[in-house]
Protein backbone atom coordinates (compact mmCIF):
# COMPACT_ATOMS: atom_id res chain seq x y z
CA UNK A 1 0.00 0.00 0.00
CA UNK A 2 1.44 3.40 -0.90
CA UNK A 3 1.81 5.86 2.11
CA UNK A 4 -0.60 8.24 2.71
CA UNK A 5 -1.22 11.66 3.23
CA UNK A 6 -0.34 11.52 7.18
CA UNK A 7 2.49 8.61 6.80
CA UNK A 8 3.98 8.57 10.28
CA UNK A 9 2.38 12.33 11.51
CA UNK A 10 1.80 12.36 15.36
CA UNK A 11 -1.51 13.54 15.49
CA UNK A 12 -3.18 14.61 18.44
CA UNK A 13 -7.42 14.10 18.55
CA UNK A 14 -9.14 15.52 21.74
CA UNK A 15 -12.90 13.77 22.12
CA UNK A 16 -11.93 10.87 20.24
CA UNK A 17 -13.92 8.33 21.61
CA UNK A 18 -17.25 9.55 19.39
CA UNK A 19 -18.99 11.61 16.48
CA UNK A 20 -16.49 14.00 14.71
CA UNK A 21 -13.39 13.13 16.53
CA UNK A 22 -13.72 9.12 16.05
CA UNK A 23 -14.49 9.96 11.74
CA UNK A 24 -11.48 12.31 11.72
CA UNK A 25 -9.50 9.50 13.82
CA UNK A 26 -10.39 6.82 11.47
CA UNK A 27 -10.02 9.03 8.43
CA UNK A 28 -6.28 9.83 9.85
CA UNK A 29 -5.87 6.24 10.06
CA UNK A 30 -6.31 5.08 6.84
CA UNK A 31 -3.88 7.87 5.71
CA UNK A 32 -1.13 7.01 7.54
CA UNK A 33 -1.09 8.96 10.75
CA UNK A 34 0.53 8.09 14.46
CA UNK A 35 -2.56 8.65 16.48
CA UNK A 36 -2.68 10.23 20.21
CA UNK A 37 -6.31 9.88 21.02
CA UNK A 38 -7.67 11.57 24.61
CA UNK A 39 -11.72 10.72 25.72
CA UNK A 40 -13.43 10.70 28.97
CA UNK A 41 -13.15 6.56 29.10
CA UNK A 42 -10.79 3.65 28.90
CA UNK A 43 -13.31 1.54 27.31
CA UNK A 44 -14.71 4.05 24.63
CA UNK A 45 -10.86 4.45 23.26
CA UNK A 46 -9.97 1.30 22.96
CA UNK A 47 -13.64 0.63 20.77
CA UNK A 48 -11.67 3.44 18.72
CA UNK A 49 -8.38 1.73 18.35
CA UNK A 50 -10.02 -1.50 17.55
CA UNK A 51 -11.69 0.06 14.59
CA UNK A 52 -8.43 2.01 13.87
CA UNK A 53 -6.48 -1.20 13.83
CA UNK A 54 -9.27 -3.15 11.66
CA UNK A 55 -8.75 -0.64 9.07
CA UNK A 56 -5.31 -1.09 8.73
CA UNK A 57 -3.66 1.44 11.12
CA UNK A 58 -1.04 1.25 13.54
CA UNK A 59 -2.13 1.08 17.62
CA UNK A 60 -3.04 4.24 18.64
CA UNK A 61 -2.00 5.74 22.00
CA UNK A 62 -4.84 6.04 23.97
CA UNK A 63 -5.07 9.11 26.88
CA UNK A 64 -8.09 8.99 29.05
CA UNK A 65 -8.57 12.30 30.93
CA UNK A 66 -10.55 15.05 31.59
CA UNK A 67 -10.00 17.71 29.65
CA UNK A 68 -10.64 20.30 32.97
CA UNK A 69 -7.58 18.74 35.23
CA UNK A 70 -5.32 21.21 33.23
CA UNK A 71 -2.09 19.40 35.36
CA UNK A 72 -2.91 16.64 32.98
CA UNK A 73 -2.67 18.34 29.77
CA UNK A 74 1.08 19.22 30.63
CA UNK A 75 1.66 16.03 31.74
CA UNK A 76 0.34 14.79 28.00
CA UNK A 77 2.71 17.17 26.23
CA UNK A 78 5.31 15.83 28.34
CA UNK A 79 5.00 12.16 27.05
CA UNK A 80 4.65 13.03 23.85
CA UNK A 81 7.91 14.69 23.98
CA UNK A 82 9.10 11.38 25.63
CA UNK A 83 8.18 9.12 23.15
CA UNK A 84 7.66 11.22 20.01
CA UNK A 85 10.02 14.27 20.49
CA UNK A 86 7.76 16.50 18.29
CA UNK A 87 3.93 16.90 17.05
CA UNK A 88 2.44 17.20 13.56
CA UNK A 89 -0.91 17.88 14.43
CA UNK A 90 -3.60 19.10 16.76
CA UNK A 91 -7.52 18.37 16.33
CA UNK A 92 -9.15 20.30 18.80
CA UNK A 93 -12.29 18.76 18.65
CA UNK A 94 -13.72 17.96 22.25
CA UNK A 95 -16.48 20.06 23.51
CA UNK A 96 -19.38 20.42 25.92
CA UNK A 97 -22.95 21.99 25.20
CA UNK A 98 -23.79 22.79 28.92
CA UNK A 99 -27.76 23.92 28.96
CA UNK A 100 -29.41 26.11 26.26
CA UNK A 101 -31.20 28.74 29.01
CA UNK A 102 -31.79 32.46 29.28
CA UNK A 103 -27.56 34.17 30.67
CA UNK A 104 -28.90 34.73 33.18
CA UNK A 105 -30.57 31.26 33.99
CA UNK A 106 -27.20 29.55 33.55
CA UNK A 107 -26.14 27.77 36.58
CA UNK A 108 -22.59 28.81 37.59
CA UNK A 109 -21.41 25.64 37.67
CA UNK A 110 -22.17 24.35 33.96
CA UNK A 111 -21.06 27.58 32.94
CA UNK A 112 -17.39 27.09 34.36
CA UNK A 113 -17.77 23.28 33.19
CA UNK A 114 -18.29 24.45 29.25
CA UNK A 115 -15.62 27.04 29.68
CA UNK A 116 -13.24 25.22 30.39
CA UNK A 117 -13.73 22.37 28.56
CA UNK A 118 -14.31 24.41 25.26
CA UNK A 119 -12.19 27.01 25.75
CA UNK A 120 -9.43 27.01 28.76
CA UNK A 121 -8.75 23.39 27.87
CA UNK A 122 -7.47 24.32 24.06
CA UNK A 123 -5.21 26.94 25.51
CA UNK A 124 -3.71 24.72 27.96
CA UNK A 125 -3.64 22.51 24.73
CA UNK A 126 -1.77 25.07 22.79
CA UNK A 127 0.35 25.94 25.87
CA UNK A 128 1.78 22.34 26.27
CA UNK A 129 1.75 21.40 22.80
CA UNK A 130 3.71 24.79 21.26
CA UNK A 131 6.78 23.60 21.37
CA UNK A 132 6.09 20.56 19.87
CA UNK A 133 4.49 21.70 17.60
CA UNK A 134 7.25 23.96 16.41
CA UNK A 135 9.51 21.33 16.32
CA UNK A 136 7.48 19.45 14.07
CA UNK A 137 8.79 20.51 9.96
CA UNK A 138 4.76 21.21 9.41
CA UNK A 139 2.99 22.04 12.50
CA UNK A 140 -1.08 21.63 11.76
CA UNK A 141 -3.65 23.22 14.38
CA UNK A 142 -7.44 22.35 14.07
CA UNK A 143 -9.48 24.01 15.99
CA UNK A 144 -13.57 23.10 16.02
CA UNK A 145 -16.39 25.81 16.57
CA UNK A 146 -19.78 26.39 16.28
CA UNK A 147 -22.00 28.97 14.16
CA UNK A 148 -22.96 30.04 17.35
CA UNK A 149 -19.70 31.21 18.20
CA UNK A 150 -19.15 34.34 15.83
CA UNK A 151 -23.41 34.46 15.38
CA UNK A 152 -25.17 35.82 18.54
CA UNK A 153 -28.08 33.34 19.01
CA UNK A 154 -30.39 33.32 22.21
CA UNK A 155 -30.10 30.96 24.98
CA UNK A 156 -26.94 29.55 23.69
CA UNK A 157 -25.50 30.63 26.73
CA UNK A 158 -21.62 29.51 27.63
CA UNK A 159 -21.79 27.25 24.69
CA UNK A 160 -21.98 30.25 21.97
CA UNK A 161 -19.43 32.37 24.67
CA UNK A 162 -16.76 29.82 25.23
CA UNK A 163 -16.83 29.29 20.80
CA UNK A 164 -16.20 32.89 20.59
CA UNK A 165 -13.41 32.72 23.41
CA UNK A 166 -11.80 29.53 20.89
CA UNK A 167 -12.15 31.39 18.32
CA UNK A 168 -9.84 34.43 19.43
CA UNK A 169 -7.52 32.26 21.16
CA UNK A 170 -6.93 30.27 17.41
CA UNK A 171 -6.60 33.79 15.55
CA UNK A 172 -3.87 34.70 18.49
CA UNK A 173 -1.89 31.68 18.10
CA UNK A 174 -1.92 32.08 14.43
CA UNK A 175 -0.86 35.88 14.55
CA UNK A 176 1.83 34.34 16.83
CA UNK A 177 3.17 31.58 14.59
CA UNK A 178 3.09 33.30 11.43
CA UNK A 179 6.97 33.36 10.90
CA UNK A 180 6.67 29.63 11.89
CA UNK A 181 5.91 26.26 10.29
CA UNK A 182 2.75 26.04 12.11
CA UNK A 183 -0.02 26.42 10.72
CA UNK A 184 -3.07 27.33 12.96
CA UNK A 185 -6.93 26.92 11.50
CA UNK A 186 -10.77 26.98 12.79
CA UNK A 187 -12.87 24.22 11.28
CA UNK A 188 -16.69 24.93 11.52
CA UNK A 189 -18.65 21.31 10.94
CA UNK A 190 -21.77 22.92 10.62
CA UNK A 191 -24.68 20.62 11.51
CA UNK A 192 -23.60 17.72 11.88
CA UNK A 193 -25.26 13.94 13.37
CA UNK A 194 -23.57 14.03 16.88
CA UNK A 195 -24.90 13.29 20.34
CA UNK A 196 -24.53 16.95 21.18
CA UNK A 197 -26.22 17.97 18.09
CA UNK A 198 -29.19 15.60 19.41
CA UNK A 199 -29.50 17.15 22.89
CA UNK A 200 -29.63 20.75 21.37
CA UNK A 201 -32.08 19.64 19.14
CA UNK A 202 -33.78 16.86 20.37
CA UNK A 203 -37.14 17.14 17.46
CA UNK A 204 -34.87 17.02 14.95
CA UNK A 205 -34.72 13.84 12.56
CA UNK A 206 -31.18 12.98 12.37
CA UNK A 207 -31.05 11.65 8.97
CA UNK A 208 -31.70 15.03 7.95
CA UNK A 209 -28.09 16.37 8.99
CA UNK A 210 -24.61 15.08 7.13
CA UNK A 211 -22.56 12.58 8.92
CA UNK A 212 -19.03 13.04 10.75
CA UNK A 213 -17.73 10.97 8.50
CA UNK A 214 -18.72 13.39 5.20
CA UNK A 215 -16.78 16.27 6.96
CA UNK A 216 -13.80 14.11 7.94
CA UNK A 217 -11.60 15.11 4.34
CA UNK A 218 -12.07 18.73 5.56
CA UNK A 219 -10.22 18.18 9.10
CA UNK A 220 -7.48 15.81 6.37
CA UNK A 221 -7.00 18.87 4.19
CA UNK A 222 -6.25 21.37 7.47
CA UNK A 223 -4.12 18.77 8.84
CA UNK A 224 -1.40 17.39 6.26
CA UNK A 225 1.80 19.04 5.52
CA UNK A 226 0.35 20.75 1.97
CA UNK A 227 -1.94 22.91 4.03
CA UNK A 228 -0.97 26.02 3.34
CA UNK A 229 -4.36 28.11 5.00
CA UNK A 230 -3.45 29.83 8.06
CA UNK A 231 -5.32 31.66 11.00
CA UNK A 232 -8.58 31.14 8.86
CA UNK A 233 -12.28 29.60 9.61
CA UNK A 234 -13.40 27.42 7.22
CA UNK A 235 -16.84 25.74 7.03
CA UNK A 236 -17.60 21.57 6.21
CA UNK A 237 -17.87 21.16 2.98
CA UNK A 238 -18.90 17.28 3.28
CA UNK A 239 -17.44 14.93 0.85
CA UNK A 240 -20.73 13.05 -1.28
CA UNK A 241 -21.55 9.50 -0.03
Amino acid sequence: MPDGRLQDRIILITGATRGIGRAVALRFAAEGATLVLTGRTTGALEEVDDEVRAAGGAAATLVPMDLTDYDAIDRLGAGIFERYGRLDGLVGNAGMLGNLSPLAHTDPKVWDQVMGINATANWRLIRSMDPLLRTSDAGRVVLVTSTVGHEPRAYWSAYAVSKAALEMIAKIYAEETVTTNVKVNILNPGATRTNMRARAFPGEDPETVKSPESIADDFLRLIEPACTLHGETITAQPTPA
